[in-house]
């Protein structure tokens, strides 16, 4: 049904977290100037729709223990079913590789920084934290890479947005934590002390530092305003590190990193690994391929996951944790 005038022209979904809320004012930014609407009226022609999700409301253990990556899209979900808004800003590394029947993920802007940041009171390198060192994470991924490096830290949950968990870190509950860069950056945090980790030797997660768009199959509007703003060269990237993720059955209880590079040239390179959640145990392929197309990543990210997994055999139960 076509709105009328005094309607907006598209409701957006976001989770309430301050990140969330940050990313999507910044998304909405760059749509409204694509669209050609004064700044005087993005509220009302572009208003976003705060909605509290599943993953948002447990705080007390970790995600692969209560559900994995759907507890942070479930409820946007249904209120893009059911007409409550027009599309939702996700981070991609949020979203399952399998989405519900009758919505379709668009293709996002361009990608922010995808590295980890590991963040202490002063700065400290990985190789510089103490023996035993406790390291304050909720990820999965990020714990068994670490465990991989130095098998001496301790690792704890730690849960919350990225204010609560850096208050936590102050408060001396852990001696380091690890943060998207990306999130730090959205967020206005970029001068916490930190060290960028090596994407090589630690490949971020899955779309890590890239936004996702999900909308309802068929609504060739939504779909129209966003291509207006979209980044060829994330969407590349991020086919194949979801098609390696999908290759893998991975999930939040699954610890995979991956990075995907499109260089100038057309070049796509890839790295992706999965791991035993004790970082004992790593499996790891590169590849590359000229002239990437997102089909050609998409072929290129399954075919290394599936060799991944035939790689690690039975012992690769022991990385779904």
């Amino acid at each position: 049904m076509q709105r009328s005038e005094l309607e907006p022209i598209m409701r957006i979904g976001a989770r309430g977290s301050p990140l969330s809320l940050a990313q999507t004012g910044q998304l909405r930014a760059l749509l409204a100037k694509a669209l050609g609407i004064p700044s005087a009226e993005i509220d009302d022609k572009l208003p976003i729709v705060p909605i509290t999700t599943t993953g948002d409301r447990i705080q007390d253990r970790p995600l692969s223990e209560a559900g994995g990556k759907g507890l942070f899209t479930k409820e946007l979900d249904d209120a893009l079913l059911d007409g409550r808004i027009d599309c939702a800003i996700h981070s991609l590394k949020d979203v399952p590789t399998q989405l519900p029947d009758g919505i379709v993920l668009l293709a996002g802007p361009e990608r922010e920084n995808r590295r980890d940041a590991l963040v202490t009171v002063s700065g400290a390198g990985l190789e510089d934290l103490k023996h035993g060192a406790v390291i304050g994470s909720a990820s999965l991924r990020r714990a068994a890479q670490l465990l991989h490096a130095r098998p001496d830290l301790t690792i704890v949950s730690l849960r919350g947005n990225v204010g609560t968990r850096l208050e936590k870190l102050k408060a001396g509950q852990c001696d380091a934590t690890l943060l998207a860069a990306a999130g730090l950056a959205r967020l206005g945090f970029s001068d916490v002390p930190h060290v960028l980790l090596d994407p090589v030797a630690m490949p971020p997660a899955i779309g890590q530092g890239a936004l996702a768009i999900t909308a309802r199959a068929g609504d060739t509007a939504t779909a129209a305003a966003f291509a207006k703003i979209a980044d060829p060269v994330t969407e590349i990237e991020v086919a194949a590190e979801r098609a390696f993720l999908t290759a893998l059955d991975g999930s939040c209880r699954t610890a995979i990193g991956a990075l995907a590079s499109l260089d100038a040239s057309g070049t796509l390179t890839f790295i992706g690994e999965a791991l035993q959640a004790d970082g004992q145990e790593r499996w790891r392929l590169d590849g590359s391929l000229a002239h990437a197309t997102k089909d050609k990543a998409e072929a290129l990210g399954t075919e290394l996951g599936q060799k991944v997994k035939h790689m690690a055999g039975n012992a690769f139960a022991g990385a779904h944790g």
